[in-house]
């Protein structure tokens, strides 16, 4: 695990090189954009709290994509995961809303990881059954549950108070998760540092852990040696759609109070890299959920600092996401490790 991590970093410092190549060519000085972006990151509660508020969702959709790959699973559908588990936490908390906080939120909470889950499972079924792509169906199927979200924002589950934006009438307070004082950080963080641990134990202490590893790594040897592979798929992809459920709660329980337009600026797609630069372990991509935290957060302060243009930010975090995305792709090449492309195109 140690080599993991420490290939991980060595990738990140890579990126973080070839970003300053762009900023130099610019006439910014990036050493001090850097410093820029830390300090933004980490250098007061504000910049902590909301790096910590940017990682919940990344570290439970990161989980969502990396649990059902330690099982050869590429599920692609985090964002559309997330998005039913916000519907179905908002449905909750807006039908159930006069119930007292103690029974509203573990409802809430609970629908939020159910829908996901539901989601999850049939991608997962029509592999087993069918032998349908899960790259292609879980890409697909992001569609629809955003589009759906989209159609009640602006249709069923309008706010007849809310004019003609596309946004849901506010929880009552008993659906709120509790907040820092003074802060936007919410009870969502505990929920995934939980996740991260309950999935360690699992992979790490458990007969089920066990079987993921031995599916992932060669599910013909798993099949002789009395392992379901139908079993251990439906049960990785209904804790992964699970997951990813649950950032959709922390989304519309946590911070907006409501199911709006478009509440997930695209975390389902950022936790594919982040699974990848977490090597697929709980802990490695809980890390790597907080650093791409701390570039969201650290790269909007470097640009209100150093007059950086928001285009060489968004530069510097794709060439992360390249550096991880590549490294992958290489270590697949070296070990005859199919990728996902190879997947959908053939040897």
């Amino acid at each position: 695990m140690f080599f993991k991590i420490l290939n991980s970093f060595i990738t990140i410092l890579l990126a973080l090189l070839v970003g300053m190549v762009p900023l130099i060519l610019t006439g910014n000085n990036p050493v001090r954009a850097y410093l820029a972006l830390f300090q933004g990151a980490f250098g007061s509660l504000y910049g902590l709290t909301e790096t910590l508020v940017k990682a919940i969702p990344l570290i439970l959709t990161g989980l969502a994509v990396s649990f059902p790959l330690r099982a050869g699973f590429w599920n692609i559908g985090a964002e559309g995961q997330l998005y039913l588990g916000a519907i179905a936490a908002t449905w909750v908390a807006l039908t159930f809303g006069h119930l007292a906080s103690f029974i509203l939120l573990p409802l809430v909470i609970l629908s939020g990881f159910l829908a996901g889950a539901l989601w999850g499972l049939i991608p997962a079924f029509l592999k087993i059954r069918l032998q349908v792509n899960e790259i292609l169906l879980t890409l697909m199927m992001n569609y629809i549950a955003v589009n759906g979200s989209n159609y009640l924002v602006y249709g069923p589950l309008k706010d007849p108070q809310g004019a003609n934006f596309p946004i849901t009438a506010t929880f009552s307070e008993a659906a709120w998760l509790p907040r820092l004082p003074g802060t936007r950080l919410h009870a969502g963080i505990i929920l995934a540092f939980t996740m991260t641990g309950v999935l360690y134990l699992i992979l790490s202490k458990t007969r089920l852990g066990y079987e993921i590893k031995v599916v992932g790594a060669n599910p013909r040897v798993a099949l002789y040696g009395g392992i379901s592979l139908m079993t251990v798929t439906l049960i990785v992809m209904a804790i992964g759609g699970g997951l990813a459920g649950l950032a959709g709660v922390g989304e519309v329980a946590g911070l907006q109070h409501r199911l709006r337009k478009d509440i997930s600026p695209g975390y389902g797609y950022t936790a594919i890299p982040i699974a990848l630069l977490g090597k697929g372990h709980p802990i490695g991509v809980t890390i790597a959920a907080l650093l791409f935290g701390a570039l969201f957060v650290g790269g909007s302060h470097m640009q209100q600092t150093t007059k950086v243009p928001v285009a060489l930010i968004s530069i510097i975090q794709a060439l992360v996401v390249l550096f991880v995305v590549a490294g992958e792709a290489l270590r697949s090449s070296s070990f005859g490790v199919r990728s996902p492309l190879q997947k959908i195109t053939g040897p």
